[in-house]
């Protein structure tokens, strides 16, 4: 098998896990049964070891297409020959309990909807990273797959053969007919051989369809775009885990920031920065059950504090602290590009920002969901306290520098956020608090972003004090409402930032870069880039500083209609995108969705008030 581009896939899941399904019908990534579990299939990172399941045409000459069954997480893939067309629905069924018939299957039905086709599956599982033995058992009913600590089962009236640590199998369909597998855990040895049934596989299929939909209609968006921000928070709905509310930044791991490069990360836990914003997303078009999950969990966390009374920047879905990285040599990497890395080591690092994002979700929870407790106040109380004893100190930065700690502009802002916030919560509430401290600190922060964090010469806010490296993190400055968006410093810092980075700025025609790589360093080798959520921002920037200016309006909107035509054929975004276009690191990358989502609310609120 060759890799495929990251672009080529799309994605189905339960809110436990996530599958990858590729335009040529195959499975690339798996992990079970959730996000951050170690994968069953993993050719995404090993195209020869890490382990895949395929359905598709036996022809040559194939044209490949994927589609989602309206408004729904359900795939189809299509394949056009010039013998007949067939396609695939991949679903994995949800809002069941465990026990429950469906619960953490994987279904796959293929149909020949024209003519006569001649079709191959292949399921070659490849356990734990592929470092797990596993032994493979057939039956009338399909094959099993056994290991010490995990067995699946694939159910299906196809005949199958083994061939090594696999299965495959040949088979023809007439148009109208169809073949289903179901891929399911075992729970005992008798489970083995269970038939597959059709009547339960196609219940299932037309509650999964109502499911969604059902979800859907609860997003109160109903402006340009329309389609797009649905499928943001469909992809948003997907990153979400259903036992305790906690939200994956991204559903893999170790896809690279560029080919053959080493910034290669794991993004299956919860930073929380990007759950701090997703919930802001998904709460702005109505889906407010997802937010009251979301504050949950965080309520967990701010009662489990670190000893110094701060918060880890990420945690593990199941709110575990340890997420010691490693890497897995012998997986060769997207591409070549090594180390695989699981785990993530950036999970201890000191980042200051995550307590401003925390706090402007809850501001807004409380604001446009409902009111937060008093025990949760407390606790938000003392971390705030912590806050007012360290934010002078130096950190990481948002984009978790390896370089060592600096004043990152970016955190100021959001410790002034945190107080800011806090403050306007406290008097909404009437909750008690050291009003008069917060307020000093928060005017002391505002004033030292002003005179340390701004270059005189750059014209432009920027990365670190008293540095002249620009910085995307900056265009947030207006979105979290610290400067106005025609405030004279934030107009200069979007002119300069808006320029191609040879000229000094960050950015190609709409396509934005996080930094300038070769201007600083962040203490890692290699190259990266450009950042789509860094683009959406920017976006969001132009419309807020338009105003009455028709021009900048329609700046913004330019951009972001062409940033969308970089999304891939199911409009998916991943975390990055090379100098052709093609997408690089994480995908689909949840922090990007959620930009869109925000991006796409106040460009259309404000094209709506000039039209």
């Amino acid at each position: 098998m060759a890799y495929k581009p990251i672009e080529s896939y799309g994605i189905i899941g339960n809110m436990y896990t996530t599958a990858l399904v590729g335009l040529d019908g195959s499975i690339d990534w798996f992990c079970f049964p959730h996000h951050d579990s170690p994968s069953v299939f993993a050719a995404l990172l090993d195209s020869e070891k890490g382990g895949y399941f395929q359905i598709a045409p036996l022809a040559d000459n194939v044209t490949h297409k994927q589609l989602y069954w309206p408004q729904s997480n359900v795939l189809i893939t299509r394949f056009l020959t010039p013998e007949g067309v067939a396609e695939v629905i991949d679903f994995m069924p949800v809002g069941l309990k465990e026990g429950e018939k469906g619960y953490h299957w994987l279904v796959r039905k293929v149909t020949v909807v024209r003519c006569c086709m001649d079709l191959r599956v292949e399921c070659y599982p490849a356990f734990n990273y592929a470092r797990s033995r596993h032994e493979v058992s057939l039956t009338k009913n399909g094959a099993c797959f056994h290991t010490e600590n995990l067995s699946l089962g694939l159910a299906t009236e196809i005949p199958l053969q083994q061939q090594g640590n696999g299965v495959f199998g040949k088979f023809t369909l007439q148009a109208g007919e169809s073949a289903i597998f179901v891929l399911r855990k075992l729970e005992t040895d008798c489970d083995c051989g269970v038939p597959l049934d059709r009547d339960a596989t196609f219940a299932l299929f037309e509650d999964t369809v109502t499911y969604w939909r059902r979800w859907l209609s609860q997003c109160i968006y109903k402006g340009r775009w329309r389609s797009e921000v649905e499928r943001s928070a469909l992809v948003l709905k997907l990153l979400t885990f259903e036992p305790t509310g906690a939200i994956v930044a991204a559903p893999t791991c170790s896809l690279p920031e560029s080919v053959g490069g080493v910034r290669n990360w794991d993004y299956r836990y919860t930073w929380i920065r990007d759950a701090a914003f997703t919930l802001y997303a998904l709460l702005r078009i109505g889906f407010s059950e997802e937010a009251a999950r979301f504050m949950e969990w965080i309520s967990e966390r701010c009662r489990d504090r670190c000893p110094d009374g701060s918060l880890q920047i990420m945690y593990g879905i199941d709110g575990r602290k340890d997420l010691s990285e490693q890497t897995l040599d012998h997986l060769a990497g997207y591409l070549g590009s090594q180390p695989v890395r699981i785990g993530n080591g950036a999970y201890n690092q000191f980042q200051l920002d995550i307590v401003g994002e925390l706090m402007d979700s809850v501001y807004l929870y409380n604001k446009y969901g409902t009111y937060i407790s008093y025990e949760l106040w407390t606790q938000l109380r003392e971390l705030l306290d912590w806050l007012s004893d360290n934010w002078e100190r130096k950190d990481e930065g948002i984009w978790e520098m390896r370089n060592g700690q600096k004043h990152h502009v970016y955190s100021k802002l959001m410790c002034w956020v945190a107080f800011d916030r806090a403050l306007r919560l406290a008097e909404k509430r009437s909750f008690p608090a050291p009003r008069q401290r917060w307020l000093e600190v928060r005017d002391r922060i505002y004033e030292q972003i002003m005179t340390q964090g701004w270059n005189e010469s750059k014209q432009a806010f920027v990365q670190h004090y008293d540095s002249d490296t620009l910085d995307a993190s900056t265009l947030l400055m207006p979105l979290v409402f610290f400067v106005s968006a025609n405030d004279p410093r934030m107009i200069a810092t979007l002119e300069t930032i808006n320029k191609q980075p040879e000229k000094g700025g960050l950015v190609y025609d709409s396509l934005v870069y996080r930094y300038n790589l070769e201007k600083t360093s962040d203490g890692l080798s290699g190259e990266e880039g450009t950042f789509n959520v860094c683009t959406f921002w920017l976006v969001e920037a132009l419309t807020r500083a338009g105003g009455e200016d028709k021009f900048k309006l329609e700046t913004a909107r330019l951009m972001f209609e062409k940033m969308l035509g970089y999304a891939n054929h199911l409009g998916l975004f991943s975390e990055e995108m090379n100098a052709g276009g093609s997408a690089l690191g994480n995908f689909p990358q949840g922090l990007t969705h959620l930009a869109l989502i925000s991006a796409a609310w106040n460009l259309n609120k404000a094209l709506g008030e000039h039209e």
